[in-house]
């Protein structure tokens, strides 16, 4: 596939984006914990070019192949704490709105996990790779170079 809009072309639209990304990387919230978040959704959007990224980025972190292979079947598999799946329960129901409202149970179990701002921030993280993801679909963002920061 070839590439239909370069990011370079909105700049202005581009910096609010990466901003959010710049707060969300000093939020708090543990780096490793936010790329599994990053890639499980990544992985649910069909996002070929942050799949990519957040396998590599998570890697470069010292995140283990097994936990990344998992997160398609996190439910059942044996390797996230309780707070990662909180945080994997609630980034898909943030990102699968189609399904209805984030049911209360679902809230209940992160709460018990992250205070408000913490879920305040995660929501927000899952929303900014939810957007990065549409981004790069549409604008065919070509998967394969990134390199790990």
């Amino acid at each position: 596939m070839e590439q239909r809009i370069d990011f370079d072309v909105a700049p202005d639209a581009e910096a609010p984006m990466n901003a959010l990304e710049k707060y969300l990387a000093g939020c708090g919230l543990p780096r490793n914990l936010l790329e599994l978040v990053k890639f499980r959704v990544s992985l649910m959007n069909g996002c070929a070019y942050c799949l990519d990224m957040h396998w590599k980025d998570a890697r470069a972190r010292d995140e283990s192949e097994q936990r990344l292979y998992g997160l398609g079947a996190w439910r059942e598999a044996p390797h996230y704490s309780e707070r990662e799946r909180a945080a994997l329960a609630w980034a898909e129901a943030v990102t699968r709105p189609d399904l209805g409202h984030i049911a209360d149970e679902v809230y209940q179990l992160a709460r018990r996990h992250f205070d408000e701002k913490a879920l305040a921030d995660l929501t927000y993280a899952v929303c900014a790779i939810n957007t990065w993801n549409r981004l790069c679909i549409a604008f065919r963002t070509t998967a394969g170079n990134y390199k790990a920061r």
